[in-house]
């Protein structure tokens, strides 16, 4: 109360009363942006006019932009082309934030990417459609099974088949950092039963009895070898492969990838294999299983 009158004296003698949050200048604004993460950017924003413009400002967004994100807009280009790809060039760095932070399909929409939207790391789903998998074109083995499970709308199904292997290979240049890989998989096949998701089981066989096997290399050297079981039915679940190390934005890098179990003494099914996902490390949106070395 006190405070309130001493405040309301100053005022009335003519004195400048003291500057709130609404008088702080814009780039002092920009400036506590810039400690700040994209989502917390645009919640700060709503603060006052002094945030909001700041918060538009080129310079803020570039900051949490990745280093290569001209290189990444060219994906942009290629997937909206026809459609006013060419207006890029133009566009303020917090609209190409927000682009980038969409899916970015690319090889034909077997592929995408996108920026995680809190830090801004690069983030890529390559679709079972797009991997090499081991008798893929026999109705006996595999079908692809039609799903709203997956962000491709579609997963390859294994219904039964002695030798398993499913190999991939991407170049890309990421920005600079360390990255993981894994195989999104799902034991059983997924479906509604009125209304409800449900998962039949009655093809998942083989699996107990040997290990998959998981590798990663790259074309700078770089190795993972691990192996584990499958033995969770009815979850989506995201296996790990390995972790790899981006250098330079320079030079694209290499990867190679595969998920095997090759023991011919016995036949495996009722799997579902979605998609490779690569995310900066540390970052992951479903359950983890970690393969033993």
């Amino acid at each position: 109360m006190g405070t309130a009158v001493s405040n309301l004296a100053g005022i009335e003698a003519g004195k400048v009363a003291p500057a709130g949050l609404g008088e702080l200048p814009e780039l002092c604004a920009a400036e506590v942006l810039l400690h700040l993460d994209a989502p917390d950017i645009c919640r700060v924003a709503r603060l006052n006019h002094a945030f909001r413009g700041a918060a538009a400002a080129d310079f803020v967004w570039e900051a949490k932009l990745p280093e290569n994100y001209g290189y990444l807009l060219g994906f942009v280009d290629g997937a909206e082309e026809g459609k006013g790809g060419g207006q890029k060039s133009v566009m303020r760095k917090k609209e190409v934030y927000a682009r980038l932070a969409k899916p970015v399909p690319f090889d034909g929409g077997r592929k995408e990417l996108w920026l995680e939207k809190s830090k801004g790391g690069v983030c890529m789903a390559l679709s079972s459609k797009s991997l090499v998998i081991t008798g893929i074109d026999d109705r006996r083995y595999w079908v692809h099974l039609p799903t709203t499970e997956s962000r491709f709308q579609c997963v390859a199904y294994l219904q039964q088949i002695w030798w398993f292997e499913v190999v991939g290979e991407i170049e890309f240049c990421f920005p600079a950092g360390t990255y993981s890989l894994f195989f999104r998989l799902h034991l059983g096949k997924p479906s509604k039963r009125f209304g409800r998701r449900v998962c039949r089981s009655e093809q998942i066989h083989g699996w107990d009895k040997k290990p998959v096997r998981l590798q990663l290399s790259t074309s700078d050297g770089q190795h993972a070898l691990s192996q584990c079981y499958l033995d969770e039915p009815g979850s989506w679940i995201l296996y790990h492969v390995g972790d790899f190390v981006a250098s330079t934005t320079e030079q694209p890098i290499k990867l190679k990838f595969s998920l095997a179990q090759i023991d011919c003494t016995h036949t495996k099914g009722g799997l579902c294999v979605d998609s490779v996902l690569i995310y900066p490390k540390g970052f992951q949106q479903e359950k983890v299983v970690s393969a033993q070395k």
